[in-house]
């Protein structure tokens, strides 16, 4: 059942299983017209904007507990309620919503592995049917050790038992690819780029628990170390952070704002 001790990543068949039990929040997050077209019965969706907010240059950026509160009370968020996110992109949409949630202290929620695209592939039921809005009044938490600051980097760059997990494509990670006023990546951080978590064979799921832990510790990113990832604007990184948790890892924090902050300060170190 999905409950307290529901996995954080769930399989389409076993989610199926409990379509009509109304023990979770169904959240979809692909795009709207992907969700007009057909989602999973019983889903609300939710735009990914509404969990992210900028100061530009700097994107990505975590909303204030009354935006967050809002957001959450249009779709029927309550304390008790598990959430079940997914998207049409790979899960990174939907991992910023876990993301978020872990962020203000709701500690119930779980990602559809492999999205829409795993749920079609299985020739799961769908539908255009919009559930009727769900209103509640849902408060967020302060944030939680899941997000850390520019500060809080700043401070701790070379400690040994922190690892900073760059998201990005080796080419941003490199500075071959420019996104900011300045390319590179934070110093001593090392690459894992988010699509390589991802099984292109098998609808975008998760690869294999043992074959991401293999490549994880080739980079020195283990159990024991505080990880935190991070990306352009903590959309990638978002995904890669879910990945950790599902892993067992549990020192994570996710750097909102990522690239777009850190590579648009004039004052930050670059590597």
């Amino acid at each position: 059942m999905i409950d307290n001790q529901a996995p954080l990543v769930i399989e389409p068949q076993d989610l199926e299983k409990h379509l009509s039990s109304g023990s979770f929040l169904l959240v979809d997050l692909c795009q709207p017209e992907t969700y007009a077209r057909a989602h999973i019965p019983g889903a609300v969706h939710l735009d990914y904007a509404q969990i992210v907010t900028a100061r530009p240059p700097v994107m990505g950026l975590l909303p204030n507990r009354e935006q967050l509160s809002a957001t959450f009370s249009g779709i029927g968020l309550t304390p008790d309620r598990h959430v079940v996110a997914y998207d049409d992109e790979g899960g990174g949409k939907a991992c910023r919503l876990l993301w978020t949630l872990a962020a203000i202290g709701h500690p119930r929620y779980s990602l559809l592995d492999g999205g829409i695209q795993a749920w079609a592939a299985e020739h799961l039921p769908t539908t255009t049917e919009i559930p009727p809005p769900g209103k509640s009044r849902y408060s967020a938490g302060p944030a939680t050790d899941a997000v850390v600051t520019m500060d809080y980097i700043v401070g701790h760059l070379g400690q040994p038992d922190i690892r900073l997990l760059d998201c990005r494509t080796p080419g941003e990670y490199s500075g071959q690819k420019r996104l900011a006023a300045r390319a590179g990546h934070i110093p001593g951080a090392v690459n894992f780029d988010w699509v390589e978590a991802m099984d292109q064979r098998n609808h975008l799921r998760l690869k294999p628990a043992a074959e991401l832990r293999r490549m994880l510790d080739a980079l020195g990113v283990t159990p024991d170390k505080r990880v935190i990832t991070y990306c352009q604007t903590h959309h990638r990184s978002a995904h890669t952070f879910i990945v950790l948790k599902s892993l067992g890892f549990t020192q994570v924090a996710g750097y909102p704002g990522s690239w777009s902050e850190w590579g648009n300060s004039a004052d930050t170190p670059v590597e």
